[in-house]
């Protein structure tokens, strides 16, 4: 059904990705600036997401924008939501977890999601509908049966502020039952790699919309559940997002509330 969306998604991804892969490690310390305290922005976040805006608005003229980085324009029903650098910290760092993210929404939600990792070469693709797919392939959640043992991502920034606490408490809930907890700093690829069932669960509190745009969907067609920390569908105004396989994220809910 959004085929034609897809596509042009996956080759604005790919355009963005080379001008990330253009500065990689390369970047001059003069061409990154702090927009809030810890907040970065750097001249390859800006370039991606020119390049991004470039294929979208010759594919798709009629749909609005809201890009991470120049902010939102046109249709507010039917926009793309953009992600030219997610992990900027990571990339200015030069920590190889950061990728493009890519959606479509429309006034039924998100309609097509793409994450692209240039540096592993990893393709996340989903429309609404037709499934989740990972280089091609279709893709699932993971299978396992609860939280005990589960591997699992979250997220937390310093833009947090007087959200932290809960944040502090959920941990001290989940801990003790995971197998293994990883902050890698990309909300959009710690959804994709759920959604591909490399995590069997995510948590973070106060996304941006283009910080979960295209994860969402990719998590939903994979099979996997969302919610907000209190079992609500807010999370796409809120950013409290929990999201995993059936058995988990019931099981994270129901560690939190």
């Amino acid at each position: 059904m959004f085929e034609a969306q897809r596509d042009a998604a996956v080759e604005a991804a790919k355009a963005g990705g080379a001008i990330l892969m253009g500065h990689w490690r390369q970047l001059d310390p003069a061409t990154v600036q702090e927009k809030t305290k810890n907040d970065l922005v750097s001249i390859a976040d800006r370039e991606s997401e020119a390049a991004i805006h470039a294929v979208l608005e010759h594919a798709f003229p009629q749909y609005g924008w809201l890009g991470e980085e120049t902010g939102a324009a046109g249709d507010t029903e039917r926009k793309w939501i953009v992600d030219p650098l997610d992990g900027t910290l990571n990339f200015i760092q030069g920590f190889p977890q950061w990728c493009v993210s890519i959606a479509l929404w429309d006034a039924a939600g998100p309609a097509v999601g793409v994450v692209w990792d240039p540096l592993k070469q990893d393709l996340f693709v989903a429309s609404r509908g037709d499934g989740a797919t990972w280089n091609g392939r279709p893709m699932q959640v993971s299978r396992h049966p609860s939280l005990d043992g589960a591997f699992l991502a979250t997220g937390f920034a310093y833009q947090l502020g007087d959200r932290y606490p809960r944040w502090r408490e959920s941990l001290d809930r989940i801990w003790p039952r995971a197998k293994g907890i990883r902050r890698a700093g990309s909300a959009a690829l710690d959804l994709a790699h759920t959604a591909a069932g490399i995590y069997d669960g995510f948590w973070e509190m106060g996304l941006q919309p283009w910080d979960l745009g295209a994860g969402v969907l990719l998590v939903s067609e994979a099979g996997g559940l969302l919610s907000d920390w209190d079992g609500g569908e807010t999370w796409a105004t809120t950013g409290n997002l929990l999201a995993g396989n059936p058995a988990v994220q019931q099981e994270l809910l129901r560690a939190l509330v």
